[in-house]
């Protein structure tokens, strides 16, 4: 009888949802996401509305990036250097390279940096925070809205743990944004020759291994809010959390669980074989011309697949090393990335050689879908 109910037990435990796990407990929202594909490895009210504090600069960084060009140079308004809170430390007047700006923004968690950015690009914050909802909503984060760049407690101004990985999810593939929240200490100087400062207060990044970001945040009102992200042997995954007092210890056991539920596995081998084909009375070969790899859950289902697509026609010669088509992969129907096909050697031309489908209207839908 006790064995039978021990059994029973284990069995419960491990058809468990994650989000019962004991992680966050201090937490009023959070999650952690698989970076490649979007999926929830763990979450708390992950999809309950919460002010976000300034892990609002995310996506104040994001568009930043998309809309402006790192040399352009930003004049400081009296507006953005009278912001209250957090500060880069800027001057009325003075001008500022954005890059410079957006290292003040991440790192020092200036108000004074999302203002002048806000201002630079839309004329303003509120015309600036309309387009910061509109992206996330672009990218799914479709229980957010803004209204400031800062992060400054105001009414409307809300996120969920979910929408907020994701957002980080997609600034996270801007090489960008991610060399500046990586970053320990930034120096700048502005166009009239003064020097600032700026020091990330990012925690993680000195104490977890493969840390690589990403924002802290703190009001009063909506206490201590953290996105963190960390990467590790091909793997990576965004930590969130909302009104979290305990945020650093509970970012610590949630990437650690992440890790620990998940391992790599190469999908697609560079050099690998994708098709072989003949021309001229040879066989020649088209291979992938890089690695990819995902996250593999255990005890999970096998959500991966991938597509090959290969030009159709080729009436003329092909060089080795010439892109011939793409591999697609899949994680149930989302593409989340892909990997050029190329001729492994050089292959001269052939009336009749066909070996594909339409690839470049292929091509142009696939991509259209990532």
């Amino acid at each position: 009888m006790r064995k039978t109910a021990f059994l029973t037990a284990l069995l419960l435990t491990a058809l468990l949802p994650v989000s019962a796990y004991a992680m966050a407990e201090s937490a009023d929202c959070a999650c952690v996401m698989d970076a490649l594909t979007g999926e929830l490895i763990f979450e708390k009210n992950a999809y309950s509305r919460h002010a976000m504090a300034s892990t609002t600069k995310i996506m104040t960084a994001l568009i930043a990036l998309e809309e402006s060009e790192p040399d352009e140079i930003v004049t400081i308004s009296p507006n953005a250097d009278a912001q209250e809170g957090s500060s880069a430390y800027l001057q009325a007047e003075s001008g500022v390279y954005m890059k410079d700006l957006l290292y003040g923004l991440m790192l020092n968690s200036g108000n004074d940096a999302a203002m002048a950015i806000a201002e630079h690009i839309s004329g303003g914050s509120e015309q600036f925070a309309y387009k910061m909802t509109e992206r996330a909503a672009k990218i799914g984060a479709a229980d957010t809205s803004f209204k400031n760049p800062s992060g400054l407690d105001a009414d409307g101004h809300y996120t969920t743990a979910f929408d907020l990985a994701l957002i980080t999810r997609e600034a996270l593939r801007n090489k960008d944004f991610r060399e500046i929240t990586a970053a320990r200490t930034a120096r700048a100087e502005t166009i009239d020759g003064n020097v600032l400062y700026f020091k990330n207060h990012n925690k993680l990044l000195g104490s977890y291994s493969g840390c690589i970001g990403v924002k802290t945040g703190y009001t009063k009102a909506t206490g201590r809010c953290l996105v963190s992200a960390a990467e590790r042997d091909g793997m990576a995954f965004i930590a969130v959390t909302l009104g979290d007092p305990n945020d650093w210890t509970d970012h610590t056991q949630m990437l650690d669980y992440a890790f620990s539920k998940c391992k790599p596995r190469e999908i697609i081998s560079k050099g690998q074989c994708v098709k072989r084909v003949t021309a001229n009375g040879k066989s020649y070969a088209f291979i992938a011309a890089d690695s990819f790899s995902v996250n593999f859950r255990l005890k999970q289902p096998y959500g991966y697949t991938v597509e090959n697509h290969i030009i159709g026609e080729m009436p003329r010669a092909i060089n080795k090393g010439e892109k011939v088509g793409c591999c697609v992969i899949y994680y149930g129907d989302k593409p989340i990335g892909m990997v050029d096909i190329i001729s492994e050697e050089d292959i001269y031309a052939s009336d009749n050689m066909r070996v594909g489908n339409d690839f470049w209207e292929t091509l142009k839908r696939i991509i259209g879908k990532l």
